[in-house]
């Protein structure tokens, strides 16, 4: 049976992200999506993208994507932080026509499924909401609309007011452990703090999941656990 696989983030962390391919031990029916964030942060944003092409993985957009290919579009660096500039000097040609091709969700009708880096408004049609909403959520603040956790510290997980459908799977932010609720799964359990590259396989609700190597870089919102 044909597999729908789903990985989380995986920010340049290739050696990683390559083990979890070759352990999902991928057949050619499989379809491969990841949630986006392939890049920055991590030590080697060319070779995931390398690996991404290698395996055909369709990744969607994240907002680490969206930011470089905004910046690049209006050539205005200043939108850019320091890993980002280290991703520049890293991307070819070959990686941009990769990245610029990300499409903000994909939505698989047999299984109801929709995958999507950041998330959606629950009382909002999903389908039509913006790329820059959709790549950033985290939170819903208290008027109701869509926050990052770090401006909204209280604000309550979008996900808790999602009962589907569709299903959403989705990576951005990062736990220690997969985030399941009745109507969607988050699966960035924060490769590149030092936590794990997940794979959700759709059809059978299963996860596969590598340990990082090292923690690349550091969150106030994953305890390293290395």
């Amino acid at each position: 049976m044909p597999r729908t696989i789903a990985i989380g983030d995986v920010h340049g962390c290739a050696e990683e992200f390559e083990e979890l391919l070759k352990r999902l031990e991928l057949k050619p029916e499989d379809r491969i999506i990841q949630v986006g964030d392939l890049v920055n942060r991590g030590p080697e944003s060319h070779r995931v993208i390398e690996l991404a092409r290698e395996y055909q993985v369709e990744s969607i957009i994240g907002n680490h994507e969206l930011r470089l290919i905004t910046a690049r579009g209006k050539n205005k660096p200043s939108l850019l932080n320091q890993y980002d500039l280290v991703t520049l000097e890293e991307l070819t040609k070959d990686d941009w026509k990769y990245l610029e091709a990300m499409p903000k969700f994909l939505y698989d009708a047999q299984i109801d499924t929709v995958i999507v880096h950041g998330g959606f408004l629950p009382n909002k049609p999903w389908q039509t909401q913006g790329r820059e909403l959709i790549t950033n959520i985290q939170v819903i603040d208290y008027k109701g609309k869509a926050a990052k956790r770090s401006d909204a510290p209280d604000g309550a997980p979008w996900a808790d007011s999602w009962s589907g459908s569709p299903f959403v799977v989705y990576g951005h932010t990062p736990r220690p452990r997969v985030f399941e609720r009745k109507g969607s799964i988050g699966i960035d359990t924060g490769c590149v703090y030092g936590g794990h590259l997940t794979a959700y396989i759709i059809e059978d609700k299963s996860l596969v999941q590598v340990r990082a190597h090292k923690a690349y870089a550091h969150s106030k919102h994953l305890p390293n656990p290395l």
